[in-house]
């Protein structure tokens, strides 16, 4: 039996629509990842399975922090250590409530950019004059546990303050 998408109103087909592709980038990522080894894939094994990086981050001794994005859809951004040697030497997703509790009141912009990558959301408030920068991300393993870390960032760019909260799109039901 065929299911019609005339039975799907276009916002439901474009929310199903989003689901499926995150689930698919996710699943690739997950296969990809399991393909690299520390200290033993390459960066052109990496470049080979996760193409070009977002940025590119200079690391200490040498080393080289490749992004990998997932935002705004996904919840997940990951970063990969190339070595001097040029062997990955790390993979992470740096998402995490640990990562976030690193996030330190006078941090500048570009510390928190290059601790967590690219946000998915950038609001400026020009009255407040305040920056806020929003990563979507899983704090458990359910779709319900997704959240929004927020950092808010003053007029020079350092943090004022952190937050976390339920990601609004569960509450809306998309």
């Amino acid at each position: 039996m065929r299911i019609s998408s005339v039975f799907f109103s276009r916002p439901l087909r474009w929310t199903l629509a989003a689901v499926f592709a995150v689930l698919a980038i996710s699943a690739c990522d997950q296969q990809n990842i399991s393909e690299l080894e520390e200290g033993v894939s390459t960066e052109a094994d990496v470049r080979e399975r996760f193409g070009a990086p977002e940025a590119v981050w200079d690391g200490a001794d040498g080393d080289q922090i490749y992004e990998y994005n997932r935002q705004p859809e996904g919840y997940q951004n990951y970063q990969i250590t190339i070595g001097a040697d040029g062997k990955m030497s790390a993979l992470r997703q740096v998402l995490t409530p640990a990562n976030f509790a690193k996030v330190e009141v006078g941090m500048p912009m570009e510390t928190v950019r290059k601790m967590l990558g690219k946000p998915m959301k950038i609001t400026t408030y020009e009255l407040k004059r305040e920056t806020h920068y929003d990563w979507r991300y899983h704090d458990g393993p359910n779709e319900s546990d997704s959240k929004i870390f927020t950092v808010v960032f003053d007029a020079d760019y350092h943090v004022l303050s952190t937050g976390s909260v339920v990601d609004p799109a569960l509450i809306q039901g998309h």
